[in-house]
């Protein structure tokens, strides 16, 4: 398979055919007058990237490319506004080299030499980054750390159920190693096949589990973290009341404070059993009533997802008035079918229904995946594809997350609701706007919106720029945080700066000041 040096995931797996023929039926349904021209990305070696301005030590120079197709590859994450710029060969910031080391020492190396010349480093995993966490968006040279070749797992604690596993691996393969040994890691984000475990870290990204194990934060036991002053290791402990958590002090510090090289991660079992359903309800308002009563019942389902009415026609097909409500449980254990049962009949006391069933598995037993459920779970993983399929044909096609407290969650989806039309009727003339929880909590959903409107090309990019900052500024009124788990990159910034308290950003600015002395580390991330 070839990774797409513009868009999301392999060049094999682009929509294309019968997949690529629906998708644009579908718009030209939706959207009868835009034009649905397809532009297609350039060749990067036509690009005319200017050279590289900084040259490896000799002990480096085997592990630096300055191809352009490197280079071009590495300029960019994978957001809508990336994929867009990519497509129209607009790279005006690019890395002057992408280093690949080979362990870390190399890592050690590399930041050494950085440092001496005042060269800014960004740690690199999958490039899946969709806030401009990647992107050397700044004046002076740059390198890109890519840490592919750390991808081991170097060791396995089965009486403690932990694993040891470098930083650089990707997801399938991280699974393909903990599998002969009957275990999982079990967190698989949207970006799972193409982003890094050393990512995830570094994002506190969220991941399968829509209850209890939401972050990757809940799997860390202990990480090894590659500084400009020295190698921070904390010990592996199941907790700890010893001051500040150092591994705090790394997740989610976003390649700005040293680069996570291994991490001891707590594992599972493969689970054995499960059990699904799908429940429809006619009232949005009853629908996350009952969500809320599950989330806070104590049955911890793996899967909890709301969708509204039109995320539940456009990405999983289904026709309902107020929501398509997806559950799942699972375990290594024991049989979860009476848990699944509870959380029905939480449903059904806000009028939910389950004309599809319940599906369930065991040991002996395979599931056969059919209904509304599995039907969202397929478009799920093609939705970056078609995304990009889109974005290509000048529509404005991406999404953004949130969180916030159930008493708030009334007024927060009304104002980004209505931000969101108010900004895509001035901007382009009118669209959808879906909402979803991805997440939710005891005391909380994680809202995930989509926005979908037709574009004007080479505007495209400017257009969502104006969308992103109206319903950035509406979460921020309304009490929710400017990210759940896309983290803050460049993007996010202004608000992310709003957010924090400022004795916090003091701490943080003398964290990296400390850590960092020479400021080479992903500059302009998180401060």
């Amino acid at each position: 398979m070839t990774r797409s040096w513009w868009g999301w995931g392999t060049d094999e797996h682009a929509v294309a055919g019968a997949e690529l023929e629906a998708l644009t039926s579908r718009i030209s349904t939706l959207l009868p007058d835009h034009d649905l021209t397809d532009h297609a990305p350039p060749d990067p070696a036509a690009l005319g990237l200017p050279p590289a301005r900084i040259s490896p030590p000799s002990t480096l120079a085997g592990l630096a490319s300055d191809a352009s197709a490197d280079r071009a590859a590495h300029a960019h994450g994978k957001a809508f506004r990336d994929v867009v710029r990519n497509v129209h060969g607009s790279l005006d910031h690019v890395p002057d080299l992408v280093v690949r080391p080979r362990n870390e020492r190399d890592v050690v190396d590399v930041l050494d030499w950085c440092s001496r010349e005042g060269t800014a480093v960004i740690p690199y995993g999958g490039g899946s980054s969709v806030v401009g966490g990647i992107e050397p968006r700044f004046a002076g040279p740059a390198v890109s750390l890519d840490l592919g070749r750390l991808d081991a797992l170097i060791e396995v604690d089965p009486v403690s159920r932990a694993a040891r596993i470098q930083g650089g691996v990707l997801g399938p393969r991280l699974e393909a190693q903990l599998r002969p040994h009957g275990l999982t890691l079990r967190h698989f984000p949207q970006s799972f096949e193409f982003s890094t475990l050393g990512g995830w870290l570094a994002t506190r990204a969220g991941g399968h589990f829509a209850t209890l194990y939401t972050h990757i934060d809940d799997l860390v036991e202990s990480l090894r973290v590659v500084t400009p002053v020295g190698v921070s290791e904390s010990r592996r402990l199941p907790g700890s009341g010893a001051g500040p958590s150092p591994d705090r002090l790394f997740l989610g510090s976003e390649g700005t404070l040293g680069v996570i090289t291994e991490a001891w991660l707590r594992v599972q079992s493969r689970p054995r059993w499960r059990a699904q359903a799908a429940v429809r309800f006619d009232s949005y308002p009853a629908a996350v009533n009952a969500t809320r009563e599950i989330a806070q019942a104590g049955l911890h389902p793996a899967n909890c997802r709301l969708l509204d009415a039109a995320e539940a026609f456009i990405n999983a097909g289904v026709g309902v008035a107020g929501g398509l409500l997806v559950l799942a449980f699972e375990s290594a254990d024991h049989p979860v079918g009476t848990l699944l049962t509870r959380a029905l009949g939480i449903a059904r006391e806000h009028r939910g229904s389950t004309p599809d069933g319940v599906v369930e598995s065991g040991p002996e037993s395979a599931a056969e995946r059919t209904g509304a459920a599995d039907d969202w779970r397929a478009s799920f993983l093609r939705m970056p594809y078609q995304r990009d399929a889109l974005a290509r044909r000048a529509m404005i096609v991406e999404t953004f997350e949130t969180a916030c407290t159930w008493d708030r969650f009334e007024a927060l989806h009304a104002a980004v609701i209505g931000a969101a039309h108010d900004a895509i009727a001035r901007i382009a003339g009118g669209g959808i706007v879906t909402c979803r929880f991805t997440h939710v909590y005891p005391d909380g959903p994680a809202p995930y919106f989509g926005i979908y409107a037709g574009g004007r090309w080479g505007s495209t990019v400017a257009q969502w720029d104006e969308i992103k900052a109206a319903v950035s500024d509406a979460l921020a009124g309304a009490g929710g945080t400017i990210t759940h788990h896309h983290a803050v990159g460049r993007d996010h910034r202004p608000w992310y700066d709003r957010q924090r308290p400022e004795p916090f950003a003091a701490a943080l600015r003398g964290a990296k000041g400390a850590l960092d002395p020479a400021g080479i580390l992903n500059p302009g991330v998180l401060l």
